[in-house]
């Protein structure tokens, strides 16, 4: 099974230039939980160029929730202000940022027919 936060955070990496985030600049800290453990990953946004990493410390926006939350989040099976308005995820600092950022998550998959498309 594919982990979607690690190959979202991977293709973010890989194309570290983000056209949606052109007008943003600062950092995004997501604190992942799963039992126990915490899994941190950080974005370094300066006029859509990022970089990604696993560094801790200050961000200007901070991002927590579960796991399966943001694989959920990462593979575009749920929406994060979505998730933010239910509680099921929190934020600190600059919502701004968290705003910005949805823009690069994938999209959920569209209704056809009643039905929606799902890949693979």
């Amino acid at each position: 099974m594919v982990d979607a936060t690690a190959k979202f955070f991977a293709d973010l990496e890989q194309n570290d230039h983000q056209p949606l985030l052109e007008k943003a600049t600062g950092s995004l800290r997501f604190e992942l939980t799963q039992g126990n453990g915490v899994e941190r990953w950080r974005i370094d946004v300066r006029n859509g160029d990022v970089a990604v990493s696993h560094k801790a410390g200050a961000a200007d926006c901070v991002l927590r929730a579960p796991k399966p939350l943001f694989d959920k989040l990462a593979s575009g099976r749920d929406n994060a202000m979505t998730a933010l308005l239910r509680g099921a995820l929190t934020v600190e600092g600059d919502p701004d940022f968290l705003l910005a950022f949805q823009r690069i998550l994938p999209s959920p998959p569209r209704a056809r027919g009643g039905k929606a498309e799902r890949d693979g």
